[in-house]
């Protein structure tokens, strides 16, 4: 008899997570999540590819990582490779919750470049969690080739995760950026070494600071 109302109850929530409401689908992955299934991994991941809703997409990720790594590890790993940007935007966001290392493989240098913003910015925070130690120096290298990237919030994003890695990792691939043809380049690099030297600083401020510093001949100019 338990058994049947446990096959009952996990119908319905197989269900609610296609409904048409979004209260619905949240209150499916809430129940997901508090009575952890193997037969909702699948269901779970293939949802969070197709999830409009940003609350429900957390949701989604939290009943995730209440389920086993053994069943959710291989299939985020599949996801991050799908040709659908928000299946690998959820997917590296899910993984860099569940910080297990033994995903940092399929953190490619082709994901920290992604075309789609969202995903390339989930790269970054999920590879800043996963890097094993000795190879943040190689990945602020690549991060760093990003710098310049995007509007206020990718590059936004891409300072947090190069300030996360902390100043030996990083400040050579900045330095480096700082001596880059593009302005904007040098510019974004500037205020990531600001705001790594001062945390408390706004990236507003250490953005427009850093401009300044280019546009009146500082890094990148000399022998011009």
């Amino acid at each position: 008899m338990a058994t049947t109302r446990q096959d009952t109850d996990a119908v319905r929530v197989l269900q609610g997570l296609e409904d048409g409401s979004p209260s619905v689908r949240l209150r499916a992955a809430l129940a997901a999540g508090t009575a952890p299934d193997p037969c909702f991994v699948d269901k779970l991941v293939q949802r969070c590819a197709l999830e409009p809703e940003f609350f429900v997409r957390d949701m989604l990720t939290w009943a995730l990582t209440r389920h086993p790594v053994s069943m959710t590890l291989p299939a985020l790993l599949r996801e991050v490779r799908s040709e659908r940007a928000r299946a690998r935007s959820q997917a590296l966001h899910t993984l860099s919750k569940i910080g297990d290392r033994r995903a940092w493989p399929a953190i490619t240098p082709r994901l920290l470049s992604d075309t789609d913003d969202e995903v390339a910015r989930s790269a970054w925070r999920t590879a800043v969690v996963l890097v094993p130690e000795g190879e943040e120096p190689g990945l602020a290298a690549l991060l760093a080739g990003q710098l310049g990237r995007g509007e206020r919030e990718t590059r936004l994003s891409l300072s947090r995760a190069l300030v996360a890695l902390g100043g030996d990792a990083v400040l050579p691939a900045l330095r480096a950026a700082a001596m880059a043809p593009d302005p904007r380049v040098r510019a974004h690099a500037l205020a990531t070494e600001r705001l790594l030297r001062d945390p408390d600083t706004g990236f507003e401020y250490a953005i427009e600071e850093a401009k300044r510093v280019v546009a009146l001949g500082g890094p990148g100019q000399e022998g011009r």
